[in-house]
């Protein structure tokens, strides 16, 4: 079987062993890059399948190099096409209001509601920033690998890394 490296620009995707290995290569760290954007692990798998299902009915035309980018740009598409369509669904859809849910705060631990602020900061971050702090803080990725991901710079996300930073230093403060 040939190695999957940046070198043999001849593999095919069309081969069910190149294909499989490129799925599990860039698999996991594409849906926590959908997770990160959307919060919900179901929809970022769902979504991730469909980029993969997508780069198979298009291994002839999609280059072997390509296929990280072809498959993150497919899923940032559906990934929006998904927001778009809840936006319609949230417009045309009245919601019930969710049961109130109280807990005693004798069961509440001091790291439990350290991780609900920090989980509530990060949350409330932009976009771009939370995925860049997260790619970066929990995914362990460089810069160079987040702005290869996101297609911009390594100054765009240093810049945002920053700003999400001063971010969460202002909201959690000496917590």
């Amino acid at each position: 079987m040939e190695e999957l490296d940046k070198t043999n620009t001849n593999l095919s995707l069309c081969k069910t062993k190149v294909f499989e290995k490129v799925f599990n290569l860039h698999a996991p760290l594409l849906h926590n890059f959908i997770y990160y954007k959307c919060g919900d692990s179901d929809v970022s798998e769902d979504i991730v399948q469909e980029a993969f299902i997508k780069l198979w009915e298009n291994c002839k035309k999609v280059l072997f190099l390509k296929a990280k980018s072809f498959v993150y740009t497919v899923a940032k598409n559906l990934f929006l096409n998904h927001v778009s369509h809840q936006k319609v669904k949230l417009k045309y859809h009245q919601e019930i209001p969710d049961e109130l849910n109280i807990e005693s705060p004798e069961y509440i631990m001091e790291e439990s509601e350290f991780r609900v602020i920090l989980n509530d900061a990060i949350a409330d971050l932009p976009e771009k920033q939370r995925v860049v702090f997260m790619l970066n803080r929990i995914d362990k990725k460089t810069y160079a690998e987040i702005a290869v991901m996101m297609d911009v710079s390594v100054k765009a996300i240093e810049k945002r890394m920053h700003q999400a930073l001063v971010i969460l230093r202002e909201k959690l403060g000496d917590v």
